[in-house]
């Protein structure tokens, strides 16, 4: 069916026509929302946001949809859905200048700047979408080597809460454009990003799988060699949930993204420690280009409701993999460390929201119970969490499974909070866009964030 409205017509599902109940379905989440508008303009965008504000509806804002908290989907809402928002356009190939849109997805960038021997650092997944994923930071396999995603974003077309279609960059809008790098989906609709991509044509990737007898000597063998390493290596190691009568295994994946004219050997002298950190089961190492690396999202095992924490740490010392040690022992969970460091720190704290520039590692949990588990059951699982995220200092929301105002406070220093809420305040004073990790709009210019 068309939503018409001020002349405009936009594809759009409701209850019962086809293809609504997949089109409701998420990653994470099914939701039952009142309408899916798939817009194909920005004029459409603002269209679709004034019928929801003139009902009075909550709006959801898909780009892939893979929010761990389910929020590109909704009950009795609107969704936004950005799908048809999806090019992927090459401004200035001299500068090596690229919009993308606000509904691709990263294997669909991957593969368009393929045949230009250009990448863009971003997710590990295909089908992930560049609108959620930038908004949150993005971390991905060149983060030690060309930062954040946001790190090489210069511009983005924003449709407002009152349907205006503004620039931010450094010389437009620069307060919304600060926000955007790092401030979730809070200040609106984000239809396309412009990006400066790099060179980067083939990286070596794979898996290492360890047996592992001591996981505190594996990790500190692996934070000691990352330490080490060449910021063209990038790595994580996950401590995998043990099978009944098989060893407790781990398994690493990394990326070696050499510059132009490096060698194999290059590769191989910064790979070579990472395989001598303890019992190796297995190893798949290989050249292939950066598009191929991107690998599909698998879904949840049936049957299985799976939550997820994560927190940012300035430093991986033996207290900290003590308490991740003691975490993989107490419940049914994969827990994954992730090297950051190189030129994700070169970037000042306060350049943009994401401001947690001095982690050298960033610590996921995936929790896995039953699918009838409660919320309750989830967070009596998580006590153990709670001892690793104390030695934090914040999270990346786009890992992080729960958005209460705390776990919101938790990911931002109190006076990035605080200026994220001014921000907030000047584009979306009705909070139109609240479902995400939401930072509610600043009351004055003192505002701070929520108690944790």
């Amino acid at each position: 069916m068309r939503l018409h409205e001020n002349d405009l017509a936009t594809e759009a599902l409701r209850p019962g026509d086809d293809g609504y109940d997949e089109a409701a379905r998420v990653f994470f989440a099914t939701g039952r929302p009142a309408l899916i508008a798939r817009p194909r303009d920005p004029g459409e965008v603002a269209t679709v946001l004034g019928h929801a504000r003139d009902r009075g509806l909550p709006v959801s804002v898909r780009s892939g949809g893979h929010s761990p908290v389910g929020h590109s989907t909704n009950d009795g809402g609107v969704v936004i859905d950005l799908a048809h928002l999806d090019s992927v356009e090459v401004l200035d190939a001299g500068r090596r200048l690229v919009r993308v849109g606000g509904g691709a997805t990263w294997g669909r960038v991957a593969a368009a700047l393929d045949p230009h021997g250009w990448g863009l650092t971003s997710g590990d997944t295909t089908g992930v979408g560049v609108g959620g994923l930038t908004l949150g930071g993005g971390i991905g396999w060149m983060v030690r080597r060309h930062g954040l995603a946001i790190d090489n974003l210069v511009g983005a077309r924003v449709v407002t809460a009152d349907g205006a279609l503004v620039t931010a960059s450094a010389e437009e809008h620069p307060d919304l454009f600060w926000a955007l790098r790092g401030g979730g989906g809070n200040f609106g609709v984000v239809v396309d990003f412009d990006f400066v991509a790099q060179e980067v044509t083939t990286v070596h990737h794979g898996t290492v799988t360890y047996q592992v007898d001591d996981a505190t000597v594996l990790l500190r063998r692996w934070r000691d060699v990352m330490r080490g390493a060449p910021e063209e290596l990038t790595s994580s190691i996950a401590l995998l949930p043990q099978a009944p009568g098989s060893p407790r295994m781990a398994m690493m994946l990394l990326c070696y993204a050499g510059a132009p004219g490096s060698s194999v050997a290059d590769a191989d002298a910064a790979i070579e420690p990472l395989l001598e950190l303890g019992t190796v089961v297995s190893a798949s190492i290989t050249e292939q280009r950066y598009s191929e690396i991107l690998e599909d999202a698998m879904h949840p095992p049936a049957g299985v409701r799976p939550s997820a924490r994560n927190t940012l740490v300035p430093v991986l010392d033996g207290d900290t993999i003590a308490a991740i040690d003691r975490l993989w022992g107490a419940a049914p969970t994969v827990i994954a460390v992730r090297s950051l460091g190189g030129a994700f720190a070169r970037v000042p704290a306060d350049a943009t929201a994401f401001a947690h520039r001095d982690a050298e590692a960033m610590v996921v949990c995936m929790l896995l119970q039953p699918e009838t588990a409660s919320d309750a059951d989830v967070e009596q699982a998580l006590l153990p969490w709670r001892e690793v995220a104390a030695h934090g200092t914040g999270t990346y929301i786009n890992f992080q499974g729960a958005a209460t105002p705390g776990d919101v406070a938790a990911a931002y220093p109190p006076a990035t909070y605080a200026r994220l809420a001014a921000v907030k305040r000047a584009y979306d004073p009705d909070n139109v866009f609240a479902r995400n990790h939401n930072i509610a709009p600043a009351e004055d210019d003192l505002a701070e964030g929520p108690a944790a």
